[in-house]
């Protein structure tokens, strides 16, 4: 097991974790907007919000 440092450890793929962010809360976006029936950028700021 490698042992990395703090600062490695939170920021050392800081490009990938926010893509993957990114897209997980276009994914949420589309589920609110399926389950509510309503505008998509309200969903979206919605998730952001969160």
């Amino acid at each position: 097991m490698l042992i990395l440092s703090p600062k490695q450890e939170w920021f050392g793929n800081i490009r990938g974790d926010i893509l993957a962010g990114i897209v997980v809360a276009l994914r949420v976006t589309t589920e609110f907007g399926k389950i509510e029936q309503g505008d998509p950028k309200d969903h979206f700021f919605k998730v952001i919000s969160v």
